[in-house]
């Protein structure tokens, strides 16, 4: 499997037109009255407000988070290129903290990115394996381990 895309959900394109519009001057967004709008001003509103998507602000533990996305990427490309036995978990394991965590379609991009990152970094080294690459493979899992530990102790999970 090689590094992962995101595709932003439909909706995603409707909010960023929506905060685009946002930001035009007031005096642009002035028109004249007209009879129809009007009536649609005094039309009751029967449809709900939609629930407002969950702020993007950062969590305490994102660095760290990012920096798990990006081992597990290199550690997705090295397992796969010395065929190792957990080959396949790496992108699986990306996938449950994309779903984990990935709150909203930036948080995702973010994950998804830190992950293609250490993807790439390797695949753009190693064409075969070689003991260097089961080295960098092995500190790979030490660090994850220890993030992984690091991120539950202090943050619960």
């Amino acid at each position: 499997m090689g590094p992962i895309r995101f595709i932003a959900p439909r909706g995603a394109v409707a909010v960023l037109v929506g905060l685009a519009l946002l930001a035009v001057p007031a005096h642009a967004q002035q028109r004249a009255k007209t009879p129809a709008r009007e009536a649609a001003k005094e039309a009751p509103k029967d449809t709900p407000k939609e629930a407002p998507a969950p702020a993007d602000s950062p969590a305490p533990y994102d660095r760290d988070l990012m920096r798990m996305a990006e081992v597990i990427g290199s550690l997705s490309f090295l397992r796969n290129l010395c065929t190792t036995a957990d080959a396949a978990e790496w992108p699986a394991r990306m996938k449950a903290l994309i779903e984990a965590e990935g709150i909203t379609p930036a948080r995702r991009d973010r994950l998804a990115g830190a992950y293609n990152r250490g993807y790439r970094s390797y695949a753009l080294t190693y064409r075969v394996c070689t003991p260097a690459a089961h080295e960098a493979s092995a500190r790979f899992l030490t660090e994850g381990e220890r993030l992984s530990h690091a991120l539950a102790g202090r943050f619960g999970g």
